[in-house]
C-alpha cells in the first residue's frame, strides 16, 4: 500500500501489509469480546491469529472475526469449549470442501457426517433458545408484577 491507501488503512486500525489484518484491539471492539477472552480462546485452540506482525502482535482477518462471532454466539447457549471446537472443525472442513480445495475433498459419507454434526448443534441451539425464551417470559412477568406493585403503592399513597 502506498500514499492514500496506506493512510486510510492506518486510520482504520488495519495493520497488515495487505490491509486485510487487524490487531487484537480492533477485533475486540468489533466482536465485543475482551482482549483476555480472545487470548483465552487462542490458548484453548478455538481461534488462531492468521499472522503476527514483525513486532509479534497478533493479526486477525475477517475469517478470524467470523470465527470469534460463532464462539460468542454459542457461549450464552451453554455450549462447552469442546463443543465449540467440534462445530468449528466441522464447518471448517465443510468450508474447505465448498472452496473446492483439492486436498480437502470429502467423500459423500464424510460430508453427510459433518452436516449431521452441524444439524445436531443447530437442534441443540434451537432447544436452548426456546429455554431462554421461557426464562425471558418469566423474567418479564416478574418485572411486570413488581412494576404493578409499585404503581399500586404510588396510587394508594396519593389517594
Amino acid at each position: 500500500m502506498r500514499g492514500e491507501a496506506a493512510d486510510k488503512a492506518k486510520g482504520q486500525g488495519i495493520t497488515g501489509v495487505d490491509g486485510k489484518h487487524m490487531q487484537i484491539g480492533e477485533v475486540a471492539a468489533r466482536t465485543e469480546l475482551s482482549l483476555r477472552t480472545i487470548r483465552h480462546y487462542e490458548e484453548t485452540g478455538l481461534v488462531t491469529p492468521s499472522a503476527r506482525s514483525q513486532g509479534g502482535f497478533r493479526l486477525y482477518t475477517e475469517t478470524d472475526v467470523a470465527r470469534l462471532m460463532v464462539i460468542r454466539r454459542m457461549k450464552p447457549l451453554g455450549f462447552t469449549l469442546d463443543q465449540m471446537r467440534d462445530l468449528l472443525d466441522a464447518t471448517d472442513r465443510l468450508d474447505a470442501t465448498d472452496r473446492l480445495d483439492a486436498d480437502a475433498a470429502l467423500g459423500a459419507e464424510e460430508r453427510e457426517a459433518l452436516l449431521e454434526r452441524v444439524r445436531a448443534y443447530q437442534r441443540e441451539a434451537a432447544e436452548q433458545v426456546e429455554k431462554l425464551r421461557v426464562q425471558l417470559s418469566r423474567a418479564e412477568d416478574f418485572e411486570g408484577t413488581l412494576r404493578a406493585r409499585l404503581e399500586q403503592d404510588a396510587h394508594t399513597a396519593r389517594g
